[in-house]
């Protein structure tokens, strides 16, 4: 039995004998093939059709083989084109591999040597294919909003993320507020097996703890005053995804102990019942407290704790990745000016130094709030320091050290005033390294280094 293979091909040759010959041989080895006798009529076909391949020679009357190959690379980049041609000359070789040619063959054509020639070309193409596809993936991976990253701290994050969505493994997210746990608990869910299945969030610090447990585990009519009917919680709704608990380290002993019990046995009863459910779901927790204090400080249960640290991940702060902050910058101005109804704005140079400057304690939230903020203040096209927050315009004008937020360490405010000393360098030498060097007193390669740890 011929194997099938899954590339489309067209043979362009005015012989009819060369041209079904081609055909013949080439479906006979599993291709599916096309044949025309003319470049138009191969043009008119190329219209209607999709092809992965034209074979095609090279002199034909009216449209020849060269004029042929120019079309199809101008009107359907993505298909290859293989010349054939019986005056096999280099010079003639070498012009097709300059308009685009995958490669030629010299007529009489060895068929051996076509069937070798087309595996080479089917392999490029299924490569493309799939280098293609992992791109799209990739992009449909990392691509949610406030994820936009070029940090290597952040890639490393999500290289992690991107092994542990496909397992069935607990993971315990941890990082300040506004650095985007939830947004990675969505990346692991929808890269998961259970991406079919529904992802449930719940704030255990958002709700009152004489509420919790029935939403966690619902609840039966008359359980309490009020329960009117029977409640399913967020396990059974969960049932076959992701139950993502944010603030976990928020969870009372009493919660903490039946949160233990389905994890490891996968069962659990309503609040008020006694009939014992089994759950399949898969438990992803985040937090910003330090788990393992309350736990010496008796808490938070260490076996619990074990339990939602298969995996731990760890999200770095913004001022820890300050390289993003351009980046994010643009992205958030592009957004909020699309859902405002304002064309795209521009930031003063003033305002993104504002910007670039300030440590963002509430991280990524911060950083869309404060450009939300300015894009719905900003009158016109361009935002301006005037439409910033009063506490990231405060001391401009005063000395550097004024500038620098008090309530930082004294490392990360020698690091925010040698920031704002090389910015301000950078700007008197107008972009010059060589100048803003000897201003600063350092040499050019110590420099190169400070603005790449800063992200200027």
């Amino acid at each position: 039995m011929e194997e099938i293979h899954n590339i489309r091909l067209l043979v362009v040759d005015d012989e009819k004998n060369q041209r079904e010959l081609l055909q013949g041989f080439l479906q006979k080895k599993g291709y599916v093939v096309q044949a025309a006798e003319s470049g138009e009529q191969a043009l008119a076909w190329l219209k209607e059709n999709v092809c992965d391949v034209v074979l095609t020679d090279h002199k034909m009357p009216g449209m020849d083989g060269t004029a042929l190959l120019q079309e199809i690379k101008a009107l359907y980049p993505e298909t290859w084109v293989v010349m054939m041609t019986a005056y096999g000359t280099v010079e003639k070789a070498v012009e097709a591999m300059k308009l685009g040619a995958f490669d030629y063959l010299s007529k009489p054509i060895d068929l051996e040597e076509l069937l070798l020639l087309l595996e080479r070309v089917e392999n490029s193409i299924l490569l493309t294919r799939e280098n293609r596809q992992l791109r799209r993936e990739l992009k449909e991976k990392f691509s949610f909003e406030g994820l936009i990253t070029q940090s290597p701290k952040m890639e490393e994050v999500l290289s992690l993320v991107a092994r542990v969505a496909p397992s069935q493994s607990t993971v315990l997210i941890r990082g300040e507020s506004g650095t985007g746990k939830g947004l990675i608990a969505k990346i692991i869910h929808y890269q998961s097996s259970r991406s079919k299945g529904p992802l449930i969030t719940v704030n255990c610090a958002a709700i009152p703890e004489t509420l919790l447990e029935s939403e966690l585990f619902g609840h039966e009519k008359g359980a309490f005053t009020g329960a009117l009917f029977q409640h399913r919680g967020k396990f059974e709704q969960a049932q076959g995804g992701t139950l993502f608990l944010d603030e976990i380290g928020d969870l009372s002993p009493a919660l903490q102990a039946k949160l233990l019990r389905v994890i490891q046995e996968k069962t659990f009863e309503r609040v008020g019942g006694n009939k014992t459910i089994q759950v399949d779901v898969r438990v992803i927790s985040a937090t910003h407290q330090d788990l393992e204090g309350n736990i010496r400080e008796g808490r938070f249960r260490q076996d619990l704790y074990f339990r939602l640290n298969v995996v731990s991940l760890l999200l770095p702060p913004l001022r820890e990745r300050r390289e993003d902050i351009p980046l994010l910058i643009d992205h958030f101005i592009k957004r909020f000016s699309r859902e405002n109804n304002k064309e795209d704005l521009e930031v003063s140079k003033e305002a993104r130094e504002l910007l670039l400057r300030y440590p963002y304690p509430g991280n990524v939230r911060e950083l869309e709030n404060i450009v939300e903020r300015a894009v719905v203040l900003c009158r016109g096209r361009l935002i301006t320091s005037r439409d910033l927050p009063f506490h990231l315009t405060e001391g401009v004008g005063e000395s550097a050290a004024m500038s620098v937020p008090s309530n930082l360490s004294l490392p990360r405010q020698l690091e925010e005033l040698e920031r704002h000393l090389i910015q301000k360098s950078l700007q008197e030498a107008g972009g010059i390294q060589t100048r803003a060097a000897e201003k600063l007193g350092i040499s050019e390669r110590v420099l190169r280094y400070k603005l790449q740890k800063y992200g200027l």
